[in-house]
Formats: C-alpha cells, structure tokens, sequence
C-alpha cells in the first residue's frame, strides 16, 4: 500500500499508477502549483479532484466521498490514482486537492506543510491504522507461542517454501512497499526471509489459500483491512515501539529493531483548496468513520462483487445517522 507508511512507520507502500508518476517526473523545476482539475471549468461545474491509493480502504474512503459530493452536493469528482509520495507532490502542485487517507510521511509533512505551505493538514479520518506481523487464528490457538518473536525461529522449518528456501517465509506484499520488515528479521536474528507476494491482491490472495488448507502462515499484514472477516489473524508480539527505536530508523533504516507504531489516518488538502473549496472543502474536513465503516466498504469492493460506486451507495443508504453529520450546514 505505499502506504509509506513511512520508513520509521513502515508503511506498506501499495504501488500507485506509474503513469502519474512519469509525468509528475518529467515536470522538472516546473511551477506547477496552480494546476487544477481539468473539469473545472466544464460548463461552470463543481469541480472536486481527490487523490486514490491502490489499497482498498483508501479506495473505500474515495468512493463514499466521491458518491456524496455526487449525489448530495452536486459536485463532479475527478479521482487519480497514484503512489503516495508522487500524490504529496500532485496535492502540493493543485493536481489534485485532498489526500483522505495518510499514514504519515514526516519529510513531506515538513516540506509541504510547514515550510512551503501548498498543503494544508485536514485532520484525522477517524480510522486508525496498525501495521505488523500476523498469523492465522487457527495456528496461535494450537501454538500460542508463536505470536512472541521471540519464539519464531523454532516454527521456521514448518513456514518454509519453495520461495524461501531453507528459511521461513515472512510474506510480504509488492516490492514497492516500503516496510521495515527485512531490517527486523536480520537485527532479531530471525531464520526467515522476506518474499513478496507483488501487491495487496496477490497478498489477499495467497492469504486465502493458506486459511483454505488451514497451512501456517507468518505475513506482514495491516488494520484496517477487511480480510480479518473472513481470515481470523493474531498479531505476533514484536520489540515495543519506542521513538528512540524511530528516531534512529530515521537516520539509518537498517537499524530498526522495534514493532510498528499504531499511527492515526490522516487527511490534507491542497492549501488554496482548503481555503476555497467552499462546502466540498468543508464536507471532507468533517469526513470521519470507523474502522468498520470502512471495512464494510471495502469489504464489498474487494469480496462481494461490487463497483466502487455501488458499495459506497449501499454504505450511504445504511449509514445515513454517519454521513449526514458530514453534510450539516453544507
């Protein structure tokens, strides 16, 4: 997801759409802050540009704003896919006016917030994300020991593949992903290695057919995320996360010895944005759920079949005690 969910925070960074990214490069030195999206002047329209990450729950996020700025505020919105760090230069450059899922990226905070200001903080969605190590209920329930970290080499022999080879696989999922995951097995002295299953989709599905044949599993895996539904994970216990431990990750990314942090999902918007916006700037800045309001979204996009638009339709014709405090004085 990237969930660049940063290097100190370990965010799994889900890969975003090269696309965007190539372009975004071959700006150069280009001021390009006053670019807006490209249906705003389509016959005077509201316009609204909101920026989608790979993993479904920033999708699900998307898909519910998306679905009410429609149909309840009469706003067209324009989404772009694209990874996490290109979309801090895109919402920086007015490509696109709000990000509704962060999982922290201190450098970009630090450039675009507080030196440069071209991006406003639009505060927490009310979800709260968690990234760790997870293994199946099934398995902990008959070796409990195995959710301490310290006891993981002695099930290394049970969790190789052909993948792994004569170590234990630890399943990660794209290559883009920017975690701390293989800093963790060397500096714990940990039989395994890191295999990239190549994205969330591959990872979910790889997870199924291992929860299928009820075979052990050790994966780097993440809340919120609607598998835990249907696959029943147990965290394993990792080094406390201590700042210490983040502070010298941050000068030296291969010295990380300690769990994730549990990091508050954030929002920021495009600071002309924020301060004209209007109500769809208003709307997004009170854009807050739960867990498993998302889950549920998500949960319908990724399992039960259903476009983005439809499980954000089905979600608002449930939840309207939840979306219309959005909507209050719009």
């Amino acid at each position: 997801m990237s969930r660049k969910r940063t290097m100190i925070i370990g965010t799994a960074a889900l890969a975003g759409t090269a696309v965007l990214s190539l372009s975004l490069s071959s700006c150069g030195k280009a001021d390009m802050t006053k670019q807006v999206s490209p249906f705003a002047a389509a016959k005077g329209s509201k316009s609204v540009t909101l920026s989608v990450q790979t993993w479904v729950g920033a999708q699900s996020n998307v898909a519910v704003a998306k679905y009410l700025l429609e149909h309840k505020m009469g706003y067209h919105v324009d989404t772009v896919q694209v990874d996490e760090i290109p979309a801090w230069d895109a919402l920086s450059q007015g490509r696109v006016d709000a990000i509704l899922e962060d999982w922290g990226h201190p450098e970009q905070e630090q450039r675009y917030v507080k030196d440069k200001k071209t991006i406003t903080a639009g505060g927490g969605n009310g979800v709260t994300g968690h990234i760790g190590w997870y293994v199946p209920k099934y398995w902990a329930d008959k070796h409990p020991e195995v959710t301490n970290w310290k006891n993981l080499n002695k099930f290394a022999k049970q969790l190789r593949t052909s993948e792994s080879g004569n170590k234990g696989q630890l399943m990660d999922g794209s290559p883009s992903y920017v975690t701390n995951d293989k800093a963790l097995v060397k500096n714990l002295n940990l039989d395994y290695e890191v295999v990239f299953a190549g994205s969330e989709a591959a990872q979910i599905t790889q997870i199924q057919q291992f929860a299928k044949q009820k075979k052990p599993f050790l994966t780097y895996w993440y809340e919120p995320q609607w598998l835990f539904n249907q696959v029943p994970m147990v965290e394993v216990k990792l080094p406390k996360y201590t700042d210490a431990c983040a502070e010298k990750g941050a000068k030296d990314p291969t010295s990380i010895d300690c769990a994730y942090p549990t990091t508050p999902l954030q929002k920021y918007f495009n600071t002309e944005f924020a301060k004209k916006g209007g109500s769809a700037a208003a709307f997004l800045k009170d854009f807050k759920w739960t867990k498993d309001d998302q889950n549920e979204v998500s949960e319908s996009i990724a399992s039960g079949g259903l476009s983005a638009d439809e499980a954000a339709k089905r979600w608002v014709d449930k939840h309207p005690d939840v979306w219309k405090k959005w909507l209050t004085k719009k």
